[in-house]
């Protein structure tokens, strides 16, 4: 029997969760073999960046290695330069170390996810921080501290002003659970700074549309309004950044963007959780795309592309069926499971199956171990609902040990005063892409 050739690219939660499914479908199969391409060597629970840029959270407790996760399948931590699926293969980046590779498949489960939409605002992308990486919440830790160093010294109350002014750009879950650990982050680190007072600190949110996190009851999006201003953050809806120079924020009204009223913030500090966009790669693919998502049928199967499958955050079903979804992880886990099912079914010859999708709920923290939540029809506030996201969260992470060490991170957090420490690291990256005829290719 020939072997079939299946190919993931992707190591986020979609990619990983439709991986291990294959596993478990083909584990004593050894005429089926499963490829996993991914950026990095681990699977990160962004999740929980927020925390980690809080120090709630240790750093590695966070990321769990693929090669631990997914035993069968044979993993390339690699960029992805090229998909052909005429040709049906896929061709991978080279480095200064290794040449590239060109993986040859049957079949094809795309789950590349997004990356950071500044909406073509080139000032803010060079000079803000964002939440998409582990790298990213470091950093943004640093710069916390960094200005809180700055601040305790300065004698300059305006100056003093823009050093503890921190603008998260949108009030979708990023915005707002970033917010909130950034502003629990500030007061907490008082006990540290005795130069820096608690009206001292400035942290704001802005929001394009009229109310924070979208898609929540109006009773629960009133309630965390009102918790989060409580605790000092300062919410402007039907706001849009229009630009940022490293030094000020420059805002307009989203009601009436022909007319020009500009406001300005001062502040060094800018985290843009305003919106993602499926990565590069997708949107100058041959696949038939809408808003850079690459268009798929009621079986996740890209169209006119048989075996070919798109899942996650760079997916979206045609037109004709009204089932698209805000993109979380337990969409991207639904994804997974209904395109590891239907490359089964179509390799046994049987038929497949469509996209039957069944909402759990939602919920999110907004500081000061409180939240929101929509579980089983019941609207949950407060303490009992950040219990609800940590328990949901926990549950989702495939591996004991780093659930244990997460519940142990969480509880450390209720006796010990955080840690102020700055992390010292830089990070270089280095790319290099290698001419065709340097390409392995992979059979």
């Amino acid at each position: 029997m020939v072997k079939k050739r299946i190919l993931v690219l992707g190591g986020g939660f979609a990619g990983v969760d439709c991986t291990r499914k294959l596993e478990r479908y083909f584990q004593s199969n050894y005429d089926i073999e499963i490829t996993l391409v991914s950026d990095d060597n681990f699977l990160l629970f962004t999740p929980m960046l927020p925390q980690v840029a809080s120090g709630i959270i240790t750093p590695r407790h966070i990321v769990m290695p693929l090669r631990a996760l997914c035993e069968k399948a044979r993993i390339y931590e690699s960029a992805v330069r090229d998909i052909d699926p005429t040709g049906r293969h896929v061709t991978l980046e080279g480095t200064p170390e290794k040449r590239g590779v060109r993986i040859h498949y049957d079949y094809l489960i795309i789950a590349l996810g997004s990356e950071t939409n500044f909406f073509g605002l080139k000032n803010v992308e060079k000079y803000s921080f964002t939440m998409k990486t582990l790298a990213d919440a470091l950093s943004l830790r640093n710069r916390i501290i960094d200005m809180l160093e700055q601040a305790e010294n300065e004698t300059n109350e305006e100056l003093k002003q823009r050093l503890l002014t921190f603008v998260v750009v949108g009030g979708g879950f990023a915005g707002v659970e970033t917010a909130g650990e950034v502003n629990d982050f500030l007061h907490d680190a008082l006990n540290y700074y005795h130069n820096i007072k608690a009206d001292d600190i400035n942290v704001v949110i802005i929001e394009a549309l009229s109310g924070i996190l979208p898609g929540f009851n109006e009773k629960l999006i009133e309630y965390a309004h009102n918790k989060l201003e409580k605790n000092g953050i300062k919410i402007l809806l039907n706001t849009v950044v229009s630009d940022f120079d490293g030094t000020n924020v420059i805002t307009n009204k989203s009601t009436n963007p022909t007319t020009k009223s500009e406001t300005i913030i001062p502040s060094h500090t800018l985290v843009w959780a305003a919106g993602i966009t499926p990565v590069e790669i997708i949107k100058s693919s041959v696949f038939k795309t809408k808003k850079g998502q690459i268009i798929t049928n009621e079986f996740l199967e890209v169209e006119n592309f048989s075996g070919i499958f798109a899942i996650g955050d760079c997916s979206r079903f045609n037109d004709t069926i009204n089932k698209n979804y805000p993109p979380t992880a337990q969409l991207a886990e639904a994804h997974a499971k209904l395109a590891a099912y239907n490359i089964k079914q179509m390799i046994n010859g049987n038929e497949k199956k469509k996209f039957e999708y069944n909402w759990k709920g939602q919920s999110a923290i907004i500081g000061k171990r409180s939240g929101i939540a929509d579980a089983m029809g019941r609207k949950v506030t407060g303490f009992l609902a950040w219990l609800i996201w940590i328990n949901y969260y926990l549950s989702k992470m495939p591996n004991f040990e780093k659930r244990l060490r997460v519940w142990l991170d969480w509880n450390i957090d209720l006796f010990f005063r955080r840690d102020i420490s700055r992390y010292g690291f830089k990070r270089n990256i280095l790319k290099e892409y290698q001419e065709l005829d340097e390409v392995d290719d992979v059979w």
